[in-house]
Parts: C-alpha cells; structure tokens; sequence
C-alpha cells in the first residue's frame, strides 16, 4: 500500500474535523430546541402558576408577620425584664458568688430532697395553723393582762383618793386658820396627798390638810434629800465656794444642780462624802427622828443605814420622811439654823399665850447651810417649780418626784419670803401621774392666798442673791432636768386617767422695794381742818370716874 504524502493527510484531517464541527453544531442546536418547546407554557397554565405564586406569597408574608410580631413581644417582654433586673440589681446588694464546689453540693441536695407529699402537706399546713393559734392566744393573753394591770392602778388610785378624803374628814381642825385650810384642800383638788403650811419662824401650824399621812405615815423624799447632800457637801469641803465639786472634772455648780434637780451632781457629792456623814447630817437637820409635834402617832421615818447606793445621795433611797420634817428642814435652812418645833394650837387661852419652841440649832456654820438659798431660789425663778409657783413672793424649795410604795411620789418643800421666811409650805402627792412640778403648782395656789400677808425686803433679798454663781438668762438655756423627762409621761398618763393637772404660769416679775413717801418741812395739808363742835354741858365733870359704868341689863 502506497503512503499518502503529507499534504493528502493533512487535507484530510481538516476536513474529517470541519465534519465533526458541524455535526456537533446541529447537535446542540437539536437540543436547545426541544428544551425551549419543552418550557413554554400554554396560558391557562400561565394563570394557574400566577395563582400559585400570589397564594405562596400570602402565606410567606403571613408567616412572616407572625414572626416579627412574636419577636416584638418577646423582645419587649426581655426590655422589661431586664429594666426591672435592672433596677433590683441597683437596689438589692450583690448575692455572693458560690464556688463551683458549694454549687455542687446544693444540686445534689436539691436532687436528693425527696418531694412532699400530700400527707405531708397537710401536716405542715396543720402545724401552721397551730402555731398561728398560738400566737393569737398570746397576743390576747397580754392584752388581758395589760388591761388587768391598768384596772389594777385605776382602783389603787381611786383607793389613795378614798383614803385622802375620808382622812381629811377625820382631820382635827381646832386652832387652824380656816382660809388657809380652805386653799389648801381647794389646791389639793381631787388629787391624793398631803399639805403642810407652818410659821417658819415658830413652828406654829396654820394647817395640816390630811393629818393622817402629814404625822403617822412616811414617805420617799425623792429629790428633796439633795437638800441634805448639799448642806454635807459644803461643811465638808467636798463643794467649793464657787459651787463646783472638789478635784471633779464637772463643771457644773451647786445652784444650777439644785434649781434643775441634776442627779449626777449630787451622786458624785454623796460618794466623795460617804454613807455615815450623809447619815449625821441628815439627822442634824431633823431626819430619822420625830419632831416633836404636840400630836399621838407621829413616825421618827427612816435612814438608809449601810446603804452605800449612789441613788441614795439624789433620789432618797431607803430614806422615809413626813411632811413635817421636810417644814422644819426648810425652815432651819432659812431662818438661821433654828430647828423649830411644829405646833398645833387649839385651845383660845393657848394660842394667845403660844410661844415657839425650838428642838436645837443646826451644827453647821450658817453661812454654808444659807449657801443652799440661791438654789432654791432659781428653782422657783427658773427651775424645776417655775411653772407652777409665783416667784416675785420670794419662794425657795425644792421639787422631788421619784417612785416609792407602789406609785410615783410627786414632793414641794419650801419657804417664802426666802430674806424674811415666814410660811413654810410642803406638799406631798402619790398617784400615776403625780411629779413634783405638780406639787409645786398646787403650793403656787396656797401662796396665791397668803400673799397679802407677805412682805418683803430688798435688801436682804440682794444679799442672798449675789452669793448666787448662776445668770438666771443662762439658767434658762441649760440641759432640761432629770425630773422633767418623767414629767412628759406624768403629762400623758394624767390626760388618759382624768386627773386634772393643775398648772400655774405666772409671770415672773423681779421683786421691787414700794417707794415711799418722804416728808419734808415744806408739806402742807391738802384739806382744811374740821371743827367738830360740842355742847359744854355734855362735858364731863372733872371728878367723874375715868372708866366707863359697867351696864347690866334689866332681866325683868
């Protein structure tokens, strides 16, 4: 076989591949035909695939509209949740961070922890409901109990006020002066207790308004045994002149401890004295012993022997004194140291031959016992009493008011004018609501009544005030007392039980001397002369009798 030179070959690969080109064109042209046949559509089924792609539309945006609004709430609820998170988490402090062991333990507690069932439910309900029951008897058994106690101290003090009136009517009122009775029981009111009113200068008693409690009975003396603490205190140097307690740090003085009643003061004074001196003392100026009063059944009271308490030196404890005691302690305080001896004068002949009587002198200089005056003075100006007592009729006392025999004891013993004392007046209350304020206030009412018969003198009234350390205008900025603290519940328990509080707010006015009237030379009489004429045959003869004819009357 012959070879085919390379032109024939190469001229027949090209056209062997310009066939194969040509039969792989009409190929694909073939199919793209069939394919575009295939997709067109007639135009009913045009309609229905419009139809369907509307309806599938609808249904995607309905879909979708669902599940952008349970989104929006869902997102909304979360803002809210995590604004109220927010704010508890600012409000309420951080819990505690447990560690990865605590936690486990506290899972597999809770796993452990068997569920409750009914029975159990029951029980723990019932439980519940038994210690609820108990809990409402409790709470009524108290009230009970409040309200038994309550009635109990109702009838105490409607017995203290039965007894106070049925006393008074037994009171034995020959040689007294009436008045002064009659203000006394109209300042008592229908308060339970006991007045004294005595001439400090004699020991002669205008009154004793329910005899009974002023001679046989005794009572806590409260903050009136300051009295004796400070006469102590300064005779035995534990006070210096300017007031103020020996080697103590306390800068108060002793008439601002007397006019505001401080405890603490006289605590540190008692203790640095000791339980036997404040015994003599107390003793000295009448306690513990019996006065004397020409009367049956009087007490001696009561010392505190042994008791080393610093409430003995400012509250009184362990002591008991009568009204009576407390007149003739005043009094010695400001009549030079005279103890006088009370008095009751009944019959006519004895009263207009009465002279006092004195049961001895106070063993101490005079000026440190009248050093207490100033103080007792700023109670009445500006203290304790100034509420209830005028003091421009020159009042000295001292209030006390403490808790003794079952109630509180309200006390007011003092002496008016302090330069010239010629009334001593004491009053002592028992009740709930009674304060020494008060039994100042009903002494302020007894003092309204003896007014008229009080004089005073400047003079000595200044003497006694420049020994005074105080300002009465800084007196009046000082820490309010111990005894106005108890006064406030004193104030709300008299409002609940009915008891009247007697309140006097005088005004307090500086006393001035009257001015008097100076004649001189050149005085003339304002009005004539009147001539009374007479016949001078009603003279009467030059040897007539000098006295007067007794005439008898003609029993015919």
């Amino acid at each position: 076989m012959k070879l085919m030179c390379p032109q024939k070959r190469f001229a027949l690969l090209v056209i062997s591949f310009f066939l194969a080109f040509a039969f792989l064109t009409d190929h694909i042209s073939a199919q793209s035909k069939k394919k575009t046949t295939a997709k067109k559509p007639t135009a009913s089924a045009k309609a229905d695939v419009k139809k369907k792609d509307t309806r599938r539309k609808d249904a995607s945006n309905s879909r979708t509209a669902k599940k952008s609004s349970a989104k929006d709430s869902r997102s909304a609820k979360n803002d809210r949740s995590t604004r109220s998170n927010s704010r508890t988490a600012k409000n309420e402090p951080k819990a505690k961070k447990l560690s990865a062991r605590e936690q486990a333990r506290l899972d597999a507690k809770s796993k452990k922890a068997p569920k409750e069932t009914k029975r159990q439910a029951a029980e723990r309900r019932r439980q519940e409901e038994i210690r609820r029951q108990a809990a409402l008897a409790e709470q009524r058994r108290r009230e009970q109990a409040a309200r038994e106690a309550r009635e109990r101290r109702l009838a105490f003090e409607r017995g203290l006020r039965t007894e106070t009136v049925d006393n008074i009517a037994r009171d034995n009122t020959d040689g007294e002066d009436i008045r002064v009775r009659n203000a006394a029981i109209d300042a008592l009111g229908n308060r339970a207790g006991t007045v004294v009113v005595m001439e400090s200068q004699t020991g002669k008693l205008l009154t004793v308004v329910n005899q009974d409690w002023a001679i046989k009975n005794g009572f806590k003396p409260c903050s009136t045994i300051k009295l004796v603490t400070g006469v102590g205190g300064l005779n035995e140097s534990v006070i210096n002149g300017d007031g103020t307690i020996v080697g103590d740090s306390m800068s108060m003085n002793l008439d601002t401890a007397l006019a505001f009643s401080k405890n603490p003061y006289f605590q540190r004074v008692g203790v640095k004295m000791g339980n036997a001196k404040m015994i003599d003392y107390a003793r000295t100026l009448g306690l513990g012993q019996k006065t004397g009063i020409n009367a049956d059944g009087e007490t001696p009271g009561k010392l505190p022997y042994g008791n080393s308490n610093p409430r003995v030196y400012s509250h009184g404890d362990d002591f008991e004194v009568t009204p009576l005691q407390l007149a003739v302690l005043v009094s010695a305080l400001s009549n030079g140291g005279n103890k006088v001896v009370p008095h009751m004068v009944k019959p006519q002949v004895e009263r207009a031959a009465y002279r006092p009587q004195f049961s001895g002198r106070l063993d101490v200089p005079q000026e440190r016992f009248q050093r207490m005056l100033p103080g007792m003075m700023g109670a009445a100006e500006y203290g304790t009493a100034h509420r209830g007592v005028d003091a421009s009729l020159g009042i000295a006392g001292k209030t006390g008011s403490c808790i003794g025999r079952g109630s509180w004891v309200g006390l007011f013993a003092s002496v008016a004018p302090v330069e010239n004392p010629k009334y001593a007046v004491v009053v002592i209350t028992r009740g709930q609501s009674e304060r020494g304020k008060y039994a100042a206030a009903v002494a302020g009412r007894i003092y309204r009544e003896l007014a008229p018969r009080i004089t005073r003198d400047q003079m000595k009234y200044m003497a006694i005030k420049q020994q005074s350390s105080i300002n009465p205008a800084d007196a009046r900025t000082a820490v309010a007392d111990d005894e106005d603290d108890d006064a406030a519940e004193g104030d709300a328990n008299a409002e609940q039980n009915g008891n009247a509080v007697p309140t006097i707010l005088p005004k307090y006015v500086p006393f001035e001397p009257k001015k008097t009237v100076v004649k001189t030379a050149s005085s003339q009489p304002v009005f004539s002369p009147v001539v009374i004429p007479y016949k001078k045959d009603t003279e009467v003869p030059a040897d007539a009798p000098k006295s007067r004819p007794r005439i008898v009357k003609n029993e015919k």
